[in-house]
């Protein structure tokens, strides 16, 4: 308790530059707050924060997996990185495997975890294997960032686990990750490492506490095989540069149609695991190749669609850069042309 109330009067007390210099994600974050609400923090007081707090003692290992499967669709079993654990669940080495990451608040019987389980169960046989990290975090933002490594770490352990002692095949593994369960999928790549985790998919990647030039800190295209980066609150909850090797922008990336004045961000920044299940159940989202980042912030991307669909498996072996996603305000939010 002590941790966390020098945490809040740390919290509470940064905030030396004046508000219009104050550019998110450059000198510094909006860190979000329980409430919805959002506090200004320096960039070299966030840094020296993160650096010198270790994640809470325990927690960090407090991370728990489990599996979905066609033969247990609704009712996940707990699995735990020994044979028996494995051996007595549906796990079948001849499917493909997908690990899901919440964010923050999250944990695994969210809605977000139960659409994208279901999502990929309508597909095939798979194995989905949703990974609970909610007693790593605490109530506060910055505190459940410093669990992030420690949780992919875990994440990691088991996709090497499962590898070497259950025949999983990394080729066909895909690790998805919503705001700061993406950056823990992008430790679960650096665990694992040398590219051999094939895809992760970042939904909306988190921003507030994470450097873009600081990539050994945070999802990137190292990470593996092939990033696919789905950015739809970029520059409030979320990044506006590029995350992935294929970087998508629904709308432009900053705000969805469709999400109100949605001041908070909560709307669009949950849009990326609405679209990410459409596009897995429909392939239906058309896309825009654009020069950079900047043209697919501005739309300025031209009207030629290309033969490119965002969230589409093949993505791995094809993509690469920035693309425009047109998307409508209600669902089907998909348009191929």
């Amino acid at each position: 308790m002590k941790r966390f109330v020098v945490l809040a009067a740390f919290l509470a007390a940064v905030s030396s530059l004046p508000i219009e210099e104050r550019v998110n994600g450059e000198n510094g974050w909006f860190v979000p707050q329980k409430d919805g609400s959002f506090e200004w923090m320096d960039m070299n007081d966030a840094e020296k924060l993160l650096e010198h707090n270790a994640p809470i003692e325990g927690r960090s290992n407090d991370v728990s997996f489990y599996l979905y499967t066609k033969q247990n669709p609704t009712e996940g079993k707990e699995i735990r990185s020994d044979a028996s654990s494995i051996q007595d669940s549906h796990f079948d080495k001849k499917h493909g495997t997908r690990f899901v990451i919440h964010g923050w608040g999250g944990r695994y019987t969210d809605s977000m975890n139960v659409k994208i389980t279901k999502a990929w169960l309508s597909k095939g046989d798979y194995n989905v294997i949703v990974v609970n990290w909610d007693r790593s975090q605490s109530f506060d933002y910055a505190s459940s960032v410093i669990a992030v490594p420690g949780a992919g770490t875990k994440v990691g352990e088991m996709i090497e686990h499962l590898h070497h002692h259950h025949g999983m095949s990394l080729e066909t593994l895909e690790v998805i990750g919503h705001s700061l369960g993406a950056h823990v999928a992008g430790y679960a790549g650096k665990k694992v490492g040398d590219k051999r985790v094939h895809t992760i998919v970042g939904l909306d990647p988190a921003m507030p506490l994470f450097s873009y030039d600081k990539p050994n800190k945070r999802l990137s295209t190292e990470d593996a095989f092939y990033v696919e980066s789905i950015q739809t609150n970029g520059g409030l909850k979320g990044f506006l540069k590029p995350i992935g090797k294929g970087t998508f922008y629904p709308n432009g990336g900053r705000k969805q149609p469709g999400c109100g004045d949605d001041i908070g961000g909560q709307c669009s920044h949950g849009r990326s695991v609405t679209y990410y299940v459409e596009a897995v159940t429909e392939d239906n989202f058309g896309t825009i190749k654009c020069k950079d980042y900047q043209d697919a912030l501005a739309n300025e991307c031209g009207s030629t669609y290309s033969s490119v669909r965002m969230g589409a498996v093949t993505n791995a072996y094809m993509v690469e850069g920035d693309f425009y996603v047109p998307v409508n305000s209600q669902a089907p939010f998909g348009k191929i042309e």
